[in-house]
């Protein structure tokens, strides 16, 4: 008898809709499977929201966890379960736009999962460093925005302190490493990220230059296609690069620009 390959459909979709709601002491993410259906049918949309609920306290019996407490609930350890809820998740960073972007009317702005991306190329072709671990600067190209999946992308225009958006950002990295598991994986990931966020390594140092890097080549890029002036992005990283390979490349950019001006 010949091997059939089958396809099953389930009929009904259960989804998980993490919702953010940010008070001064306490990160919630309530969970809703009766939204399933219009997030699915929402997914190609490429300005899909995350909103914010304020709230003192954690409701009783609403669904919600909060990071906060010593008691909240441990996600299942599910290898495969906990990969999918993982990377469901993390499909908002496709489909999120960098809010940079959005504020200067640019049209069609790429993603948050975009961006990461181009930065994990950088890090693949740069040529080798001394003392840089050239692998795990890609790893943390692809992790150092990953809390956005869940707070959004907050940009100094939000007026949100970098204190508060570190506690967002490290609240829901937490979070997500509970979604995942928790384990060797979920570790590497916190890891990488708070590394990230401290510059406390010579491959954060590298990773942080790419993220700027990556921003203005972006920002040329628009010039060039929508005939924007985008010069505030070249002025806010100006002088500000620590490496070798980002003060090249930077140069690089500008160099490119001003030929077209």
């Amino acid at each position: 008898m010949k091997n059939v390959n089958r396809v099953f459909f389930c009929k009904s979709l259960s989804l998980v809709i993490l919702v953010p709601s940010f008070t001064r002491s306490t990160l919630r993410f309530t969970y809703s499977s009766a939204s399933a259906s219009a997030a699915s049918s929402s997914l190609s949309s490429p300005n899909r929201a995350i909103h914010c609920m304020a709230s003192d306290s954690p409701q009783p019996g609403d669904g919600s966890v909060s990071l906060s407490s010593p008691n909240s609930a441990a996600v299942p350890t599910s290898s495969a379960s906990s990969a999918i809820d993982f990377l469901s998740l993390c499909t908002r960073l496709k489909t999120t736009p960098r809010a940079g972007w959005i504020k200067r009317d640019v049209k069609d702005p790429e993603s948050i999962a975009d961006h990461m991306y181009r930065m994990g190329l950088m890090a693949l072709i740069s040529s080798d460093i001394p003392g840089v671990n050239r692998d795990k600067c890609m790893k943390m190209a692809i992790v150092h925005d990953i809390a956005e999946a869940i707070v959004g992308d907050i940009t100094p225009s939000c007026g949100i302190s970098k204190e508060e958006k570190n506690r967002r950002e490290s609240e829901a990295l937490e979070h997500m490493c509970k979604l995942l598991g928790g384990g060797e994986r979920a570790n590497e990931i916190a890891e990488l990220w708070r590394e990230y966020e401290e510059n406390s390594s010579p491959e954060a140092k590298v990773v942080k230059d790419f993220d700027k890097v990556e921003m203005i080549l972006q920002a040329l890029e628009y010039e060039q296609a929508q005939g924007k002036d985008l010069e505030e992005f070249f002025q806010s990283t100006a002088g500000k690069f620590q490496t070798d390979i980002g003060k090249a490349w930077a140069s690089e950019i500008v160099s490119r620009r001003r030929k077209q001006h």
